[in-house]
């Protein structure tokens, strides 16, 4: 769906008046909470839900890694006044490499997990918008808005959105829409 941004519809709305045509009171405006979208439709808790299973292992993993490498560090602290000059080297060392290990997968699994959020959100956003052009049509919208720094809740339709989303995606089971 093209969006209009803030400054489009000013223009347009400024060369409507300029020509001295008035909006007609049937002038239909429209908002859309994207982001409440994101965190109700049942599409987008089904997309979180299989983001945290697809990652939970991983994620575990990294813990666990982070977890031994504090334990060691910890158990370095207290060994060093009692080893030689090249067994603190050496445990530096290692430790410094398990230290790079460890950020490197931390990093590894922030990006793999954002590109995944990117995908399923992106899917999530697509059946949205299809949604509210749907909405928009059926009940003769003439603007639909997703970004704004004020709506008046009557123009808001977020609810109806997030209602026709659920209607063609079933809720997620042990999961709950927050409110």
């Amino acid at each position: 769906m093209k969006m209009l941004t803030t400054k489009n519809l000013l223009i347009a709305l400024l060369a409507l008046a300029a020509t001295g045509v008035a909006l007609a009171d049937d002038f239909r405006v429209g908002y859309v909470n994207t982001d409440r979208i994101f965190r109700e439709a049942n599409s987008a808790i089904a997309a979180q839900t299989k983001l945290q299973q697809e990652f939970a292992k991983r994620e575990k993993d990294l813990v666990d890694l982070g977890n031994t490498l504090k334990t060691a560090s910890e158990k370095f602290e207290r060994d060093v006044p009692t080893l030689s000059e090249s067994q603190r080297v050496t445990r530096q060392r290692q430790i410094a490499d398990q230290d790079r290990e460890f950020q490197r997968k931390r990093r590894e699994f922030q990006e793999d997990l954002n590109a995944r959020k990117n995908e399923e959100f992106q899917q999530v956003l697509e059946k949205a918008n299809k949604v509210v052009r749907q909405v928009a049509e059926a009940e003769k919208y003439d603007l639909i808005l997703q970004e704004a720094v004020y709506i008046s809740p009557k123009h808001d339709i977020t609810e109806k959105v997030i209602k026709a989303i659920n209607s063609q995606s079933p809720a997620v089971t042990g999961a709950t829409s927050p409110k």
